[in-house]
């Protein structure tokens, strides 16, 4: 039986393509009604860009790490990566996008967006697996080379997380980091409020920066 086409897109085939790359995202929608949920997002075989205008972040705690999943094809990946992990975050004006080739349709962006009118996004106990971070940062008491896993700190380490004994670790009381640009592997947090909540699928290469 052929797939249903409606203005010439295999539908059910866009479909396959899609979901493996969008189903994380698209579980952020789900307990909205709630204004606060337990959120994990990862791409297999993908890395996602982040901007926001500003985060204002308690307990940071940063560590190389090594993020583990699977590509597209379903092969063992692996990705090194700074772990930055907050007690509690505010994000103001939040985009998360994800670009993902579909064949025959080309280039399809996945375009997440909250916090931009007036009430920040909020999360807590929230770790990110950041590739690549341009941003301006300002820490308050910040600890250069802390042992990861210090029980003295509010924030530990993520679970299940390969971290090396020789990589860079530190620590702050607050990080204020204004014009964020990340390319990241993962986000999970223990929950995340997400105001005003818009998510678009578009055509063509349209990431967040």
């Amino acid at each position: 039986m052929n797939s249903q086409v409606r203005g010439g897109t295999r539908w059910k085939r866009f479909a396959l393509v899609m979901v493996p790359s969008i189903a994380a995202t698209a579980a952020v929608g789900v307990g909205l009604a709630q204004g606060a949920l337990a959120a994990s997002f990862s791409v297999s075989g993908q890395d996602f860009k982040v901007s926001a205008d500003q985060l204002v972040g308690d307990d940071l705690i940063q560590y190389g790490g090594v993020a583990s999943g699977h590509d597209l094809k379903g092969n063992e990946a692996h990705h090194p990566v700074t772990i930055s992990g907050f007690s509690r975050a505010e994000i103001t004006n939040m985009c998360q996008s994800l670009v993902t080739p579909v064949p025959g349709l080309g280039n399809i962006t996945l375009q997440l967006h909250t916090g931009n009118k007036g009430t920040p996004a909020v999360a807590k106990n929230i770790y990110l697996d950041v590739a690549e971070l341009d941003a301006d940062a300002e820490f308050t008491n910040l600890d250069i080379g802390v042992a990861v896993g210090d029980p003295s700190h509010k924030t530990k380490p993520q679970s299940g997380t390969v971290a090396s004994p020789y990589a860079f670790s530190q620590r702050a009381e607050k990080a204020v980091l204004k014009n964020v640009e990340q390319k990241a592997w993962a986000t999970t947090a223990g929950t995340f409020s997400l105001p005003n909540l818009s998510l678009r699928l578009l055509a063509g290469d349209k990431p967040c920066y």
